[in-house]
């Protein structure tokens, strides 16, 4: 028997328990001349490939690893399903984590769903076209990479990879899967905790449930919290979900409640965590409590998968590193991260910054909004119950031309979904006076003295100083870019900042000098640092591509955990 690549639930905090993985080898074809519908490919002719999902094509793990543009790629399976699976009044759902870009898919020759968008995880309703026994399913993405309206993040728009663009990805890079479900079911739940009452908020949308009542039931550790019932109205139901005790989730104890959600047959396992983020007087507080982030770059890249993962326990691995070195938690940036990872940063304690790739986008275009957008909220609308996600981020480096009037409406539409996290307005370079509830800056000033003299320069408050790219004043002062020091022992090719250091102990004088200066700073809140692991040609990890520390784990470790000054 063959093993399924990425067999894991792929989502953790709503979990079923009829769904059938379809990862593994499917038929897959280049459609270079983008005539795959006139051709029949959706009804599953012309196939001539083969290709391993959940791996984009680029990778070595999918099989096919063809590093060129590919701007049209189809996809198709066969998939048995019995008469229980398609007995009366159930629904079976096409889900589909990411793919990049533009989706449609068919199931039996029907068309059942279209989406735009590379990053975030969507599903269609496929119930009325499916038969008992073998079933056709075809996946189309088109990828037109190149064009300046389409968000690429980090893929290089050239053949080569090159500065710190690199590898495309294209097409299916996240779990397909099927889930069985009732005719009335749970759609999606919304959890906001209030610390001070003792309760969480619960939002749920519902499908065919209008007038049927919605029951949650929380324990911690297995005992008894609380439970609540509450009746759909439409599509729609709320309640308040009183907790008998308040067990709080932090870095130091992560803790999480079992949450079990049941709409008549259908029973949804989830989990939460009660914590509380504000800022005020310059600091972030956790639960009430200043905790300054020490964080680190993470960009999602792998030798063998590009963006996907080569399997689980490298997710975990990988904020393992990170906690080994001292960093409480992640920038996940210029990618949204999947639902899994999210997960094992909830259970670990393990604090992250959420941002969009906006990267490839040229912002002066209106259609490039319009891609934008409907993205950035479906990914607000998905993460939004993860405790350890802190805040968002839907800009990185945008320019001084952009419309600042469309940022600003990005952060407002953001605020009107979640009113819980700070959100950063763009990170680095250009900002929009006063929209943002931090000061972000990116600084790769290699000499700590110079770096220290800059910062230390805020403690005047006679003054407002002006720090590269941003205006400083009374809100929590965040330094999410800085460092990225280049050290590539075994040779010279690559690149990372300013000028290589010679050996392991230039880089560790560097490192504390640079680090210490934030953390010994009282206006300094947070911190991220440039990067966790080395990517293609970007040698500025503190793990190489392929995950070897470069240093020993416990003396970065020592550096960074040393009391800042907003936690004294």
């Amino acid at each position: 028997m063959e093993t399924i690549p990425r067999a894991e639930y792929p989502r953790p905090q709503f979990r079923r328990k009829e769904w059938m993985n379809l990862n593994g080898k499917w038929q897959f074809e280049i459609d270079c001349g983008q005539s795959g519908r006139a051709r029949g490919m959706s009804e599953g002719k012309h196939f001539n490939r083969e290709i391993l999902v959940p791996f984009c094509p680029e990778s070595r793990l999918s099989g096919v690893e063809n590093k060129d543009f590919m701007e049209c790629v189809w996809y198709q399976c066969e998939v048995e399903l019995s008469a229980e699976w398609l007995e009366a009044n159930r629904r079976t759902l096409l889900h589909i984590g990411a793919c990049d870009y533009y989706t449609e898919a068919w199931v039996n020759g029907q068309s059942v769903g279209r989406h735009a968008g590379g990053y975030i995880s969507f599903s269609f309703d496929i119930t009325d076209a499916l038969q008992e026994g073998s079933n056709c399913i075809v996946i189309c993405a088109e990828d037109p990479l190149r064009q300046e309206n389409i968000p690429s993040g980090k893929q290089s728009r050239e053949y080569f990879s090159g500065g710190c663009m690199y590898t495309r990805t294209t097409g299916i890079w996240q779990t397909v899967w099927l889930e069985n479900l009732p005719n009335s079911y749970i759609d999606n739940v919304k959890y906001t905790p209030y610390l001070n009452a003792q309760t969480l908020h619960i939002d749920a949308h519902c499908k065919n449930a209008d007038g049927k009542v919605l029951k949650v039931i929380a324990f911690f550790d297995g005992k008894w919290m609380g439970q609540a019932e509450m009746r759909v109205k439409g599509t729609s139901a709320s309640c308040d979900l009183q907790l008998d005790e308040l067990y709080t989730w932090s870095t130091e104890t992560p803790n999480l409640y079992q949450l079990q959600l049941q709409l008549e047959e259908d029973v949804v396992d989830s989990y939460f965590g009660m914590r509380e983020i504000v800022y005020a007087d310059g600091k972030i507080l956790l639960n009430g409590k200043p905790v300054f982030q020490r964080l680190v770059l993470d960009q999602g890249f792998y030798p063998d998968g590009i963006y996907t993962a080569p399997n689980e326990s490298e997710l975990i691995a990988d904020i393992e590193r990170a906690m080994q070195m001292g960093f409480n938690g992640a920038r996940l940036h210029q990618k949204i991260f999947e639902p899994l990872f999210l997960y094992h940063c909830d259970r670990l304690g393990y604090l992250v910054w959420g941002e969009y790739p906006n990267w490839g986008l040229d912002l002066s275009r209106l259609d490039a909004w319009k891609n934008m957008l409907p993205e950035w909220l479906e990914a607000i609308q998905r993460d939004y119950n993860s405790p350890a996600l802190i805040g968002w981020c839907p800009f990185n480096e945008t320019q001084m031309d952009q419309d600042a009037s469309l940022l600003e409406m990005t952060v407002k539409m953001t605020k009107a979904i979640d009113k819980t996290r700070p959100i950063i307005d763009s990170s680095g370079w250009y900002h929009v006076d006063g929209i943002g509830d931090i000061v972000d800056i990116h600084d790769y000033d290699q000499n700590p003295e110079t770096f220290k003299e800059r910062y230390d320069a805020l403690l005047d408050e006679t003054k407002k100083v002006r720090c590269p790219h941003a205006q400083t004043d009374t809100r929590p002062v965040f330094v999410s870019e800085y460092g990225g020091i280049y050290w590539n022992e075994k040779d010279q090719d690559g690149w990372g900042y300013g000028e290589s250091v010679k050996n392991p102990q230039e880089f560790l004088d560097r490192y504390q000098g640079l680090t210490q200066a934030l953390l010994d700073n009282p206006k300094i809140s947070a911190f991220c640092y440039t990067q966790l692991t080395d990517v293609e040609q970007e040698k500025n990890g503190l793990y190489t591509y392929d995950r070897k520390a470069k240093f020993p784990p416990e003396l970065i470790a020592q550096i960074n955990r040393h009391p800042a000054a907003i936690e004294k």
